[in-house]
């Protein structure tokens, strides 16, 4: 089994089953390598973690905390490709997301608000500040409406049409976000950049031996 630090195909099993490397003389668990291939894999499926946790027989901890970390590497994925294709930028749109069981008005700290872009069919996410940054000395109904008025009107948009790209997204969002619940306000940029991921590959996602980019 080769280095997976150095690519050097000569290593020895230790005591412990871990392998060393002859070369940079690193350690490394073919058993959690094996372990992350195999949740890595749930995840491209889109396997949830209870679900994954239940297959693998992993503690649920441990397959939400994999989770996580492949849901990072989407984000950084995601600047990654947007940083070489920003300059195709076609369309943009702000989009004010909260739970449709939940009234505006009386959640008005609790939505989300981001910018999407597109581009070659393509859609990229950007987290706005956060609504409860808009001070409302005494946030009653009145005031929380006028202000949802001021968000969804005070603007930034460039559409071509009222289906495009941008809103074939927001609808994806809306179903993918309903099998979580309880998402924290810390993590809902990476739930919804493994929504815009999904969205962008959903094509080769069907495609056997798609694999997630490390």
């Amino acid at each position: 089994m080769k280095c997976i630090y150095c690519s050097n195909p000569y290593t020895y099993e230790l005591g412990n089953k871990q392998r060393k490397c002859s070369r940079c003389k690193r350690k490394f668990s073919p058993r959690k390598i094996a372990r992350e291939e195999k949740l890595r894999a749930l995840f491209i499926e889109g396997v949830n973690a209870r679900k994954a946790s239940e297959q693998t027989g992993m503690h649920f901890a441990t397959v939400q905390k994999y989770f996580e970390i492949f849901r990072r590497e989407l984000a950084i994925e995601s600047d990654e490709q947007y940083q070489q294709n920003s300059h195709r930028v076609t369309e943009y749109d702000e989009y004010l997301y909260l739970p449709k069981s939940l009234k505006a008005e009386e959640n008005i700290a609790k939505i989300q608000h981001f910018l999407t872009l597109s581009y070659d069919n393509k859609v990229y996410n950007l987290m706005m500040p956060e609504i409860k940054h808009y001070r409302i000395d005494t946030p009653t109904k009145q005031k929380s409406s006028l202000l949802l008025k001021y968000l969804s009107f005070d603007k930034v948009a460039k559409l071509s049409g009222t289906k495009n790209t941008i809103t074939d997204f927001w609808d994806y969002f809306e179903t993918f976000i309903l099998q979580y619940r309880g998402v924290s306000d810390e993590q809902f940029v990476f739930y919804l950049k493994e929504a815009e991921w999904r969205f962008n590959e959903r094509r080769q996602l069907s495609v056997p031996g798609r694999s997630l980019h490390h």
